[in-house]
C-alpha cells in the first residue's frame, strides 16, 4: 500500500453548494421517503482520507437522498490495516464501504470480500474514469472497486538554487542528469537530488519506464522479475540518481522525513508528493516562493517518465446488508461536484481527466497530470500484500545492497527468490 496520503480539509459550504448545483451527479431512487428509516451505513476511511468538512458534505447529501438512513464514518490507521480489513470482510456484518489503497484491491478480491461493481459501473460514472487510474480497480477483467483519487511522484525543486546555477527545468532524463552535475558543484547545494535509497515507489516508476515490472508470470506462476535486463537497467539509473545527494542508502523517504531535509534550503531537488510542500513550509515558511515542480523527465522531450500512481479506491463489501445504500454512497462521493472539491483542496488528481481544470494554479498537480495518463501500478496479484510486509525484499535485498556496492545480478536473484516465496505464502 502507498502510505503517502494526506488530505486537507474541504470547505463545507463550497462543497454543499457544488453538490446542490450538480444536477446530474446524484443518485435517483424510487423508494418512499421512509423506506430507509433506521438504516445505518458504515464507511471505513483511512486516516488522512476523511477531512471533516468533506465528510460532512457527503453525509448531508447522502442523508438527503436516502431519508431516514444515517452514514457513520470510522477512521482507520494504516498499521495492520490489511489484516483488519481481511477479517472485517469475512464477517457477516462488515463495514459497507471501505477505502482501500490502490495496490490492495487484488488482495481483497482474492478473499471474496468485495462486491463486483461491473453491473453498476455506468451508474457510478465509470465511463469517463481515467484508464490509468482505473486499472488498479479491475481484477480479472471485472470492476471490484471505484477509483477515488491519486497522485504521482514528481520533482520538487528549489528555484533559488536552480537560478543560482542558471538552470531551468529539464525536458529529458539526459538533461536532468546534466543539470544535477552542475547543481552538485553549485555553492550552497548539499544534495543536487535527495533520493533515499529505500524509496521504492520512486524506483518502481523507473522500473515501469524501463519496460519492466517487479513480478512476471512464468509457467502460470507469479515470480520475482528484478533479474530482468530492464530491471537492472532501472536499478543502475536509480543508483546514478541517488549518487547526486547525501540521502541515506538504507532508509526510506520518511526516515528522516525528506520534506524536513528539503526545508533546510540546501537541497536542489527531490522526488516528492504534493502534500510534502505543506510540510516544507511548516518547517520553513520562508521558502514559500522557492518551491517549484516538474515531472520526472523521460528519454524524449515532452514525454515524462512513467511513475507509480498511488491513491485510494472505494469498494463495497460483498456481505454488506445495505448494498443499495452503499452503491448510492459511492455515487455521491464520486460525483463530479465532490471529486472537484476534493481535488481543489487536496491537490490530488480526481478520477476523471475532464475534472483536471479544478487543479488550476496548483503547480504540483500541473506536473503530476502530465504523467498521469502513462502512470502505472504494482502488479495486480492476489498475494501482493505479502510482498510489502517488512522487511520489503525490494529494498532490503535489492536496492540497498546495490547502492552499497553489491553485485546487482546477485542482489536481484536474492530478492526474486524472496518475492517468489512470499507470493506462495498463505
Amino acid at each position: 500500500m502507498d502510505r503517502w496520503r494526506h488530505v486537507a480539509a474541504v470547505g463545507t459550504a463550497a462543497l454543499l453548494a457544488g453538490v446542490a448545483a450538480c444536477s446530474s451527479g446524484g443518485p435517483s431512487t424510487t423508494s418512499s421517503p421512509t423506506s430507509f428509516e433506521g438504516k445505518t451505513l458504515t464507511v471505513w476511511l483511512m486516516a488522512g482520507d476523511d477531512p471533516v468538512d468533506w465528510s460532512a458534505a457527503v453525509k448531508a447529501q447522502f442523508e438527503l437522498t436516502y431519508p431516514g438512513a444515517k452514514v457513520v464514518f470510522k477512521q482507520q490507521d494504516w498499521t495492520g490495516i490489511q489484516q483488519k480489513v481481511t477479517a472485517a470482510l469475512a464477517d457477516l456484518t462488515p463495514p459497507d464501504v471501505i477505502d482501500i489503497g490502490n495496490t490492495q484491491t487484488s488482495y481483497y478480491v482474492a478473499t471474496g470480500g468485495l462486491l463486483d461493481l461491473d453491473p453498476y459501473r455506468g451508474r457510478l460514472g465509470g465511463a469517463n474514469w481515467t484508464p490509468s487510474m482505473n486499472s488498479s480497480a479491475i481484477v480479472g477483467g471485472k470492476q471490484y472497486a471505484a477509483p477515488w483519487f491519486a497522485g504521482s511522484r514528481v520533482v520538487m525543486y528549489n528555484k533559488r538554487l536552480w537560478d543560482r546555477a542558471k538552470l531551468s527545468p529539464p525536458s529529458t532524463m539526459a538533461e536532468w542528469q546534466s543539470d544535477l552535475d552542475v547543481l552538485k558543484n553549485t555553492p550552497g547545494v548539499s544534495s543536487a537530488l535527495y533520493l533515499p535509497g529505500q524509496n521504492w515507489y520512486a524506483f518502481d516508476g523507473f522500473l515501469l519506464d524501463a519496460g519492466a515490472n517487479i513480478l512476471t508470470q512464468r509457467n502460470n506462476q507469479w515470480v520475482g522479475n528484478l533479474d530482468a535486463p530492464a530491471a537492472l537497467q532501472a536499478a543502475a539509473l536509480f543508483k546514478k540518481l541517488q549518487s547526486y545527494g547525501d540521502a541515506p542508502k538504507d532508509k526510506d523517504e520518511s526516515h528522516p522525513a525528506q520534506a524536513t531535509v528539503f526545508a533546510k534550503g540546501d537541497v536542489a531537488s527531490m522526488i516528492a508528493m504534493g502534500y510534502e510542500q505543506a510540510a516544507v513550509l511548516q518547517a520553513n515558511p520562508a521558502m514559500a516562493k522557492d518551491i517549484g515542480w516538474f515531472p520526472i523527465p523521460g528519454a524524449k522531450p515532452k514525454s515524462p517518465a512513467r511513475t507509480f500512481l498511488g491513491g485510494s479506491n472505494l469498494a463495497v463489501s460483498q456481505n454488506s446488508a445495505n448494498r443499495e445504500l452503499a452503491l448510492g454512497f459511492l455515487q455521491i462521493a464520486l460525483n463530479d461536484a465532490n471529486e472537484t472539491a476534493f481535488a481543489k483542496e487536496s491537490g490530488f488528481l480526481p478520477n476523471k481527466a475532464a475534472l483536471y481544470p479544478a487543479l488550476a494554479g496548483n503547480a504540483y498537480a500541473a506536473a503530476a497530470q502530465l504523467a498521469a495518463a502513462n502512470a502505472g501500478f504494482t502488479p495486480s496479484v492476489a498475494r501482493w500484500g505479502n510482498v510489502e510486509n517488512p522487511p520489503n525484499p525490494i529494498v532490503s535485498l535489492f536496492l540497498t545492497p546495490i547502492l552499497q556496492g553489491a553485485d546487482p545480478a546477485a542482489a536481484a536473484q536474492a530478492a526474486d527468490d524472496k518475492l517468489t516465496s512470499r507470493l506462495n505464502e498463505q
